[in-house]
């Protein structure tokens, strides 16, 4: 991934599988938005792209008087491979071949998860049916099971309830203070 750290290349992944947008001209850039109530997040995603950000981030006025926070990389070829392979039509897509780390997964669950009695979820219902099933196989990979499971008219993905413990153990040390309440231990 030429200039991108693997750091920078896990977190990046887990940031498209959660609430990362990315856009497209002749080279792509990531855009990070989250609300203000987020801000230590979006300040620590800033630290792991600082040399890729031209801008720190900065808040902005959303619809109905929301106010969020936000950065965006640069366009760079580094990133336009990351667009090329999530994106289909300008729309987010999970390829066939995916393999996550415990940090990419703790971005992702910091930004799209959410702790349930005995397991978690991840808010997936942006996804199609392959892409969330191709979701299912890599965490597989990782040995944590898990099902589609319906939130009104679409579907999200839930982790079994026995690979829970083992989910949280492995992204645990990547977890920032802020988002310490997604994590039941």
């Amino acid at each position: 991934m030429g200039s991108l750290s693997e750091i920078q290349q896990q977190v990046i992944l887990g940031c498209i599988l959660g609430d990362g947008y990315m856009r497209k001209k002749t080279n792509a850039h990531l855009q990070i938005t989250h609300s203000i109530a987020q801000k230590e997040y979006v300040d620590w995603k800033y630290k792991v792209f600082k040399n890729l950000v031209i801008k720190p981030p900065s808040s902005y006025k959303g619809n109905e008087g929301r106010v969020g926070y936000r950065f965006f990389t640069r366009s760079l070829p580094e990133i336009t491979s990351f667009y090329k392979r999530f994106y289909q039509n300008r729309v987010k897509v999970v390829p066939s071949r995916i393999a996550l780390t415990p940090l990419s997964l703790a971005v992702w669950y910091m930004d799209d998860g959410s702790k349930s009695y005995r397991s978690c979820y991840f808010n997936t219902q942006k996804f199609d049916l392959v892409s969330q099933n191709n979701l299912m196989r890599a965490l597989k990979k990782l040995g944590i099971k898990s099902s589609l499971n319906k939130d009104k008219i679409y579907y999200r993905l839930r982790l079994a309830t026995e690979n829970a413990p083992q989910f949280f153990k492995m992204v645990n040390p990547f977890i920032i203070e802020s988002m310490r309440y997604k994590i039941p231990i």
